[in-house]
């Protein structure tokens, strides 16, 4: 029998010189483009990303290059892949919860600051023009300027602005209005063609870091100078329109009376989004109110669920019950069809204008539940739909448990005089929770983040009144998170505050699971000692 290092040596001489050089280029070739990814990466502040690929980079060069490591190369794609697309998004999410990351601070310094350094601004004594716009076949413009005292120039686009005069090489003789009549490259175009162009007066003509030129109206064009200029040592910016300096408070560039520039920039605030989840009464209100609810949703959820489901397994088991098979098959039909069109069938169902329940309740009763404008009524109306999705599943899992249960047990405590409740109490029920418990409390743990249903039936409305933020009393933490994040209505996107709401939620998860974990061994541990 061959021993493992004779196995190693054995692969060692088969592998081709070729084979060896292939694979040596091919890692060659891809350290590179890393190399220039992280490159890349890093002059954006992308900081996090260029980590995360050199440490994908380092493990290839290990797993390819070291004879050691040959057993986990069929794997390598996969786990680049699960840092890649798990873990970092995972550590990525973490960090934004401690930063200001949202609307006006979307970008890193490295990408806030050279646009802040962009802006322009028209001094009271700048040099204003009037112009006429030339164009090239590719689409450029230039520009022939005239000032006020009846100097010309010549401005291209990405070029300095340099004196010129009609008749020198590349510019073509004046017409009378002392115009050139062309300009090497370039075609002159009418002035209302010029005009009718709405991406004209964006251009800058000129250098950025120098004075440039830009069209403000149809007859003239006007000098604008660098307005912001950064100071990386002091951290601050000066405008040197009027003086003021601006220093950076937590992501933006602000001045003591309290003056911002836009953009700003990505930072670390520490604490501050997990502290305004806990204490700030603008968030507190609708929390508490939603907190409560994502607890009393999933629980009633998975009662009700479990016990129709049960309630039907049980009628069904019956050997004598006519027609089980076709019923049972009937009742499976709302598992089959995909949830989403479901809960839009729902919604259109107990619309209260137009639903066909609403209809029928008034036609028999007078009166119907305002299922979208009332908070207990649109909370009554999601457990109501959940239960039509989740009793399929409940009724499947329960046939099954109870098959499992011997039939000596039920023949004993007849003989013992025990009734139909007792025996569902001390037989069915018991053994039935050793079997489907951890699949209910999965069940809790799914329906505790259940997004789907809260966004598409009623979007987790009604609104709360008096929130600042964007709450309704059916919203749970993950579509709460969600309205912050995405949905703010004008307000502007949180994604901070919504990655530390997350990350909250991340654990208040973990300990449900970890319940689970523990309270399911303890079933086993009854099972068997029972």
């Amino acid at each position: 029998m061959a021993t493992a290092g004779q196995a190693k040596s054995t692969r060692k001489s088969t592998e081709s010189p070729l084979s060896i050089l292939i694979r040596v280029i091919l890692i060659v070739f891809f350290d590179a483009g890393a190399v220039w990814f992280i490159q890349n990466a890093l002059t954006l502040g992308f900081t996090q990303l260029a980590v995360v690929i050199g440490v994908i980079t380092l493990m290839f060069n290990l797993i390819f290059l070291l004879p050691k490591a040959y057993p986990f190369r069929w794997m390598a794609l996969g786990l680049g892949f699960m840092i890649l697309l798990t873990i970092y998004p995972m550590v990525f999410t973490l960090y934004i919860a401690f930063t200001n990351y949202g609307d006006g601070h979307l970008l890193t310094r490295e990408q806030a600051i050279p646009l802040i350094e962009k802006q322009k601004y028209l001094a009271e004594d700048g040099a204003t023009y009037s112009w006429t716009a030339y164009k090239s076949t590719d689409g450029q413009y230039a520009l022939w300027l005239v000032d006020p005292a009846g100097t010309t120039f010549l401005s291209k686009q990405g070029e300095e602005i340099i004196p010129a005069q009609p008749g020198d090489p590349g510019i073509g003789a004046a017409d009378a209005k002392g115009i050139p009549s062309s300009i090497e490259g370039y075609s002159r175009i009418n002035a209302l063609v010029a005009a009718s162009d709405k991406t004209l007066p964006d251009i800058i003509f000129g250098t950025e870091d120098g004075i440039s030129v830009q069209i403000s109206s149809p007859s003239q064009a006007a000098a604008f100078q660098p307005r912001f200029q950064y100071d990386p040592e002091a951290d601050l910016v000066r405008d040197l329109s009027n003086g003021d300096v601006y220093n950076n408070v937590k992501g933006t560039f602000t001045t003591r009376d309290g003056k911002t520039i836009k953009p700003g920039f990505r930072a670390e605030v520490g604490l501050e989004n997990f502290a305004n989840f806990v204490t700030s009464p603008a968030l507190r209100g609708p929390l508490v109110t939603i907190i409560i609810w994502n607890f009393i949703f999933p629980a009633v959820s998975v009662i009700s669920t479990f016990s129709l489901g049960l309630a039907i397994a049980i009628m069904y088991n019956d050997k004598d019950f006519p027609f089980k098979k076709i019923i049972r098959t009937l009742l499976l039909i709302p598992y089959t069809i995909p949830s989403v069109i479901t809960i839009l069938i729902w919604r259109g169902m107990l619309n209260p204008e137009f639903g066909v329940i609403n209809r029928m309740l008034e036609d028999f009763i007078g009166w119907a539940p305002s299922w979208t404008t009332e908070a207990f009524w649109a909370r009554t109306a999601i457990l109501l739909v959940n239960l039509w999705l989740g009793f399929p599943y409940m009724m499947l899992i329960t046939s099954g448990a109870l098959q499992s249960i011997p039939t000596d047990l039920y023949e004993a405590a007849t003989i013992d005089g025990a009734g139909n409740w007792n025996k569902f109490k001390s037989i069915t029920l018991p053994l039935l929770l050793v079997a489907v418990g951890p699949l209910l409390i999965a069940s809790f743990t799914f329906n505790f983040n259940n997004f789907g249903i809260i966004y598409l039936f009623i979007g987790g409305g009604p609104p709360i009144a008096g929130a600042s933020t964007q709450a309704g009393y059916t919203d749970i933490l993950i579509s709460y998170v969600y309205n912050l994040a995405f949905a703010s209505g004008g307000r502007g996107v949180q994604y901070g505050l919504g990655s530390a709401i997350s990350f909250i939620l991340f654990f208040i998860v973990g300990a449900i699971t970890l319940f689970q974990f523990r309270y399911t061994k303890m079933w086993e541990e009854v099972s068997e000692n029972g």
